[in-house]
């Protein structure tokens, strides 16, 4: 269907990708895997022919409908949110507005009336695009719209609000519905799961289980690739490669490749030693002349096996943390509304009641709007509750990661001041130690936070928290920009953590590995579930 032949890409001296290879074919679902910066969205850019290679073949055949979504949603106003998706139906799209043209110019003719040829090569033309519309599904636009737009977690009510209402994460799920309308014949999908809540992954999820054509994406949720990715391809080190499974199969299969890597490596390094040995011995003997020059262009035609090098991640561990209290946090019939526009109480949850207790890792799930962050932000004082009482422990230190931190950094600054501003007793090698385990060393400190990626701005908010001493983390959405080896220091942190942490996350992995309790917040009451995420899940599914 698709297939990327010999490719090389490179930007200036940076070479991206050297003789890369792969297919899309028909029907395949595959996890696109690698570091930032590897070149993972270029390939999508290539595929839609918004940037060329520098050598090798590209097929796209000509009749392939391809839809790719990206985290640029470009620019979208002047339109309802229904509008905006139906504006993506591509095809269909244009043959609508082109039958309601007709309808409109034939019943003007009532008025301003046609001669018969005029009339009768309209009439031919309205019967052509009718036909070609309802056999491309036309007459279901608007319901698949509406369909994909609720499932993504935007109401039906505000399905009629202009789209430049909505803020950037809500439109980038409007976005992603406009592709998923369209239904193409191959989609290419870059972070699809960025901005959506939990509810929304598992609808999207279901969606795309269900979806006949083929599918290429990228993702940092490591359950979501799992669930839906059949065939994985990784690029890094300039190559692409293929493994035939998902995510957890491309992790075995990768080590497996890397120990026989290193293996042929060793025995290589062996072999040339050997023979390099044997040269040097008897380079100035004229006896064993035909023979050195023979081991000599043996070793110029054999191909060096190079070990690629390995992914920089975070290496960091929280400090032992100062004991608190048995109880961290108590919740006696706990209530918040938040006035509307109109003016009116809006109430996000009531009669919450319960005790969150020292080194229990907490989740807090719900739907979207159902008040999670609104309880974090209310347990760590940044907002007061309408009634009730909440009360922290005594010698609970915390420590708060919220999913706005990253708007609360000094753009004007950079990291090393940043951290210093947060820390200023601290040394400037214990700062400069701190931030190299997040990955920002050399010059890289220097960097002005207005240029960091969501990501990096991410690993500066939990540098500072790793900088306190801290014993209550409560952590809203923290992974949210983090890939998936980013992630998983971070879950490796936490589960060693010796403190109590309460957790709002959508990556099921992180949750299943890490909860020993759910809080669910649901229309509008909180419920405690003892145990894990995963039991949480079966008792929910069994009720």
């Amino acid at each position: 269907m698709i297939a990327l032949s010999n490719i090389s890409k490179q930007y200036g001296t940076q070479i991206l990708i050297q003789n890369g290879n792969f297919q899309i074919r028909p029907g395949d679902k595959i996890g696109l895997v690698g570091p930032n910066g590897a070149g993972k969205t270029t390939l999508f850019r290539v595929i839609t022919r918004q940037e060329g290679v520098d050598t090798g073949e590209v097929i796209v055949p000509e009749k392939l409908v391809v839809g790719y979504f990206s985290q640029d949603t470009g620019e979208m106003s002047g339109r309802s949110a229904l509008e905006e998706v139906k504006a993506g139906g591509g095809k269909v799209a244009d043959l609508g507005a082109e039958i309601a043209k007709i309808e409109k110019r034939l019943e003007a003719s009532a008025d301003n009336p046609m001669d018969d040829d005029e009339m009768a090569a309209l009439l031919e033309r309205y019967g052509e695009a009718q036909s070609e519309f309802e056999s491309r599904g036309g007459y279901d636009l608007e319901v698949r719209a509406k369909e994909a737009l609720t499932g993504l977690g935007v109401p039906p009510e505000e399905h009629d609000t202009p789209v430049e209402r909505f803020s950037g994460g809500w439109k980038m799920r409007i976005a992603l519905a406009r592709m998923l309308t369209l239904k193409p014949d191959v989609m290419l999908m870059d972070e699809p799961t960025n901005h959506l809540d939990l509810e929304s992954i598992l609808w999207l999820e279901e969606w795309l289980k269900n979806y006949k054509g083929s599918l290429l994406m990228t993702s940092h949720d490591r359950e979501f690739m799992n669930r839906i990715c059949g065939r994985t391809i990784e690029v890094a080190n300039k190559s692409i490669t293929t493994y035939s499974g998902n995510y957890d199969f491309y992790l075995k299969e990768r080590e497996i490749r890397k120990e026989q890597l290193v293996a042929a490596h060793r025995r290589q390094q062996d072999m040339l030693a050997k023979e390099e040995e044997f040269i040097a011995r008897f380079a100035a003997r004229a006896s064993h002349a035909a023979q050195v020059q023979s081991r000599v262009k043996k070793l110029e035609k054999i191909d060096r096996i190079e070990i690629p090098t390995e992914q920089k991640v975070m290496k960091f561990t929280f400090p032992a943390p100062p004991r608190s209290g048995t109880d961290v946090v108590r919740m006696e019939n706990l209530a918040k509304t938040w006035k509307a526009d109109d003016g009116r109480e809006k109430p996000v949850f009531a009669g919450a009641t319960g005790t969150i207790r020292r080194l229990e890792k907490v989740a807090v799930v719900g739907v979207n709007g159902a008040g999670k962050s609104t309880l974090l932000k209310i347990i760590c004082g940044q907002t007061e509750p309408t009634s009730g009482m909440v009360q922290v422990g005594p010698s609970v230190k915390i420590g708060y990661f919220s999913q706005y931190s990253l708007d609360l950094l000094n753009p004007k600054k950079t990291i090393l001041e940043e951290i210093h501003d947060r820390i200023p007793d601290s040394t400037l090698g214990y700062i400069r130690n701190l931030l190299g385990a997040f990955l920002f060393s050399g010059d890289d400190v220097y960097k002005k936070i207005s240029v960091l990626s969501g990501g990096e701005k991410s690993r500066v908010i939990l540098a500072t928290l790793l900088a306190n001493p801290i014993n209550f983390l409560i952590l809203d959405e923290p992974t949210n920009h983090l890939d998936i080896l980013s992630r998983e220091v971070l879950l490796d942190a936490l589960q060693s953590f010796d403190g109590t942490v309460a957790i709002v996350s959508h990556d099921r992995h992180f949750l299943k590995a890490m909860a020993t309790r759910v809080l669910e917040v649901d229309r509008g009451e909180i419920r405690s579930f003892g145990g894990t995420y995963e039991e949480y899940l079966r008792k929910k599914q069994g009720a």
